[in-house]
């Protein structure tokens, strides 16, 4: 079961906007089984449109369309794929009887642009959209299907797990595609390859080994097709043989915070941060997964040492001697955020993130990440990255280790 994803706009094409929606539906189309064997960007044109749902469609099963459903003139999907269906434009009843619920509970009243909405290609079956004016269509064709979303993310991840995937569910049954994920801490790509190179050597035909490099970790991904998905489980327990000695957590949801989620929730215990050179990413990194409130407390962003001193309660005398670059100052934080928040445990970090304000003694990278819990706080040092981004990627992603790590020894 192969699968093409298409986004329509013009904002996306010029680097306006991210195009979020298509990273979100292929993992959700691998949840099926399907695979994302095509994604395409294109122009809110007649001809640009027709020709990608046309290339969609030559060599796929399923085909995701987003953007180009709002009530104005420049929104031609709806269009464009009443031509491709050989169908035409009419009023729907069932999706304005959706609007009129909508608006019902609206201060603004419904305008000539919001009717329009449930005008649809007659052949469609119209979607709910809960979080929207514009409804979902589902096409058939041949066997295939082509589905149409709104544009905007939120409505878009409303309605595919709502009403698309227990409709591609029930059509397509089981695509005979599974993957399994683990994610990989503290060693580089290359290393990575070369410590798993004996065990890739095994792999039969239909099972495959990919790496995924993120900041400060590497995704392994196990995905298995056709016949080979009844030995998934036997390779992926193998490569967990062949990571011995290292630091890994199983995800299969391919995700590094739902990996960190998982123990934290498991756990049983509360915690907090105290960020510098990081800037908030370490609690947007907790708290990107719900449920999050049940361990995290909250964190402090003390990016200037008056806020280090007076929130925090960072001695001024160690920070004139020994910089905020330090490892008292980022004992102290540790500290300092774990005693005004209550958590059992906390993380701190203060480092030179950079592209600026490195020395010799302390180049740009260069991160001190400590931890406090019941039995005491110590703070390491590293040295990163040479650029901001990673630089901040990779200290969030140590400095949870290192929280986690400090956990599992109570």
């Amino acid at each position: 079961m192969k699968a093409a994803i298409i986004t329509i706009g013009d904002e996306i094409l010029l680097g306006q906007i991210l195009d979020t929606n298509s990273r979100y539906l292929a993992r959700g189309l691998a949840q099926i089984g399907a695979e994302t064997v095509k994604m395409l960007s294109v122009a809110d044109e007649r001809t640009e449109i027709l020709r990608a749902v046309e290339e969609g469609f030559s060599n796929t099963d399923i085909v995701l369309v987003t953007g180009g459903l709002g009530p104005t003139k420049d929104d031609l999907t709806k269009k464009v794929l009443a031509e491709y269906f050989g169908t035409t434009l009419e009023f729907n009843p069932q999706a304005y009887v959706w609007l009129e619920e909508m608006f019902a509970g609206r201060p603004e009243r419904m305008n000539e642009y919001n009717k329009s909405q449930a005008v649809l290609p007659k052949s469609c079956t119209p979607l709910r959209n809960l979080k929207g004016t514009a409804s979902g269509m589902w096409f058939e064709k041949g066997g295939k299907v082509l589905v149409s979303l709104p544009g905007v993310p939120f409505e878009t991840e409303y309605l595919f797990p709502a009403e698309v995937l227990p409709r591609l569910k029930a059509k397509f049954k089981d695509g005979l595609l599974r993957y399994r994920m683990v994610t990989v801490f503290n060693i580089p790509e290359a290393d990575l390859a070369m410590k798993l190179a004996a065990y890739e050597a095994t792999l039969p035909a239909g099972i495959g080994l990919a790496y995924l490099p993120s900041a400060g970790f590497i995704r392994l991904r196990v995905t298995a097709k056709g016949e080979a998905v009844e030995k998934l489980d036997t390779f992926f327990e193998a490569l967990l043989k062949a990571l011995s000695g290292l630091t890994f957590t199983i995800a299969d949801n391919a995700s590094a915070e739902d990996a960190f989620a998982r123990r934290l929730r498991k756990s049983g215990v509360t915690v907090a941060c105290a960020e510098s050179c990081t800037g908030g990413n370490i609690a947007h990194l907790i708290t990107a997964v719900p449920g999050s409130s049940a361990y995290f407390l909250g964190g402090v962003v003390s990016y200037a040492n008056e806020v280090k001193k007076r929130v925090l309660g960072v001695s001024a005398e160690d920070l004139q001697k020994f910089g905020a670059v330090s490892e008292p100052v980022a004992v102290q934080m540790a500290q300092g955020v774990r005693k005004i928040t209550g958590a059992d445990f906390a993380v701190s970090t203060t480092g030179i993130a950079g592209p600026d304000g490195g020395t010799d003694e302390k180049p740009v990278g260069t991160v001190w990440i400590g931890v406090a819990g019941p039995k005491g706080a110590y703070a390491q040092k590293f040295l990163f990255a040479r650029t901001r981004e990673r630089n901040i990627g990779k200290a969030s992603i140590k400095a949870l280790q290192l929280l986690l790590e400090e956990i599992e020894k109570k």
